[in-house]
């Protein structure tokens, strides 16, 4: 497909990294360069799963929603997520004002790296709750009929059949969290976690109630072959729900950076780039049909996201592991699980002709 060349997608991409690259080599030399390929690489391993689940919410909607997630979206990814997100949570954990954490920021960010550390389980207990529930939304679904690890992911899909599985196990967490962490950070940790927990839900939710046809178009889509793709307020829902996916993959990109460089604008400009171009894998892998050749991608991707949210709750009890070996546990599931789609087709394929003969 024309649309789907990788030159046509990932020009936008290589050209900004170069651009960029060129100007921190310029004022900060090759350590500032070779300080801005470790963020970026860092950004896209963390983030590659997230693309992976990105490019099937992608998918439901119309084309002029998918361009406002590249555009619009690129703007929230890097502007928001990466640089505001922090300075509101540096401000809500310091009791500062913007301005304040701005300047802290600029001329001071090896302070505000600490501060933004000392936030770390507020951050780490809403992120990983959200994505908690993403994993669980998708695993404990009573009507999901292809499964990956056999012995694990239908019994997951069995447990779904009960109302608010997902709800109880994710709130009986929280109070489990309440009743295990450091004492000072018991009350933050519950309130952030319950609010992902609630985030989710509203998400979803409102993506219901302005979706509600939703149902009757897949029994549509299944009987028709066609498809009509979200537009309108749920099509915003379901922006919303990706935007606050990438912020809860961003959470751990933009702690972890302050240990690779207190540069705020470094930092910015790397994450940054890693944000653009996990867009455009995004793009790539729905446009290149990625998800219906492998059809264990979706499942390895989940599994990923399920890891990193038990990663973050872990680092709640002030266990961290290296940036490279949790985004490396999300590139593990994804690759295992196309390998297993690959040797899985082959397996069909011979079945087929088998039959045939």
């Amino acid at each position: 497909m024309h649309d789907a060349h990788p030159l046509r997608i990932f020009w936008f991409s290589g050209l900004l990294t170069i651009l960029l690259a060129a100007v921190v080599g310029y004022y900060d030399g090759l350590l500032g360069l070779w300080l801005f390929a470790i963020l970026v690489v860092l950004e896209v391993t963390l983030s590659f799963d997230n693309a992976v689940v990105n490019s099937k919410v992608l998918a439901t909607m119309s084309r002029f929603w998918q361009t406002i997630f590249l555009t619009v979206g690129i703007f929230i990814a890097v502007f928001v997520v990466r640089f505001l997100l922090p300075i509101v949570i540096v401000q809500i954990a310091s009791g500062l004002g913007f301005v304040e954490v701005v300047n802290l920021a600029i001329y001071d960010a090896e302070h505000y790296g600490h501060v933004l550390h000392e936030a770390a389980p507020m951050i780490d207990a809403f992120g990983g709750a959200f994505l908690l529930m993403v994993a669980l939304s998708y695993f404990l679904d009573r009507d999901k009929e292809v499964h990956w690890l056999k012995k694990i992911e239908p019994w997951l899909a069995k447990a779904g059949q009960f109302d608010n599985m997902r709800v109880s196990l994710m709130l009986g967490l929280a109070a489990v969290l309440y009743f295990t962490v450091n004492e000072k950070y018991q009350e933050v940790v519950l309130i952030s976690s319950v609010l992902g927990i609630l985030l989710h839900l509203g998400l979803g939710l409102l993506e219901s109630f302005f979706a509600n046809h939703e149902k009757h178009d897949e029994a549509t889509r299944k009987k028709t072959g066609s498809f009509k793709a979200k537009t309108g307020m749920a099509a915003f829902a379901s922006f919303m729900y990706l935007e606050v996916l990438d912020a809860s993959f961003s959470f751990d990109g933009v702690i972890g950076a302050f240990a690779i460089t207190s540069s705020i604008l470094l930092i910015i400009a790397g994450l940054g780039v890693g944000a653009i171009w996990v867009r455009s894998m995004t793009v790539y892998l729905l446009r290149a049909g990625t998800l219906a050749k492998y059809r264990y991608l979706e499942h390895g991707a989940h599994w990923a996201i399920l890891a990193l949210g038990a990663v973050m709750m872990i680092k709640i009890y002030g266990v961290q592991l290296p940036e490279w070996m949790i985004g490396g546990l999300g590139l593990v599931f994804v690759a295992t699980a196309i390998v297993s789609s690959v040797l899985e087709k082959r397996r069909m394929d011979r079945g087929t002709i088998a039959k045939k003969a």
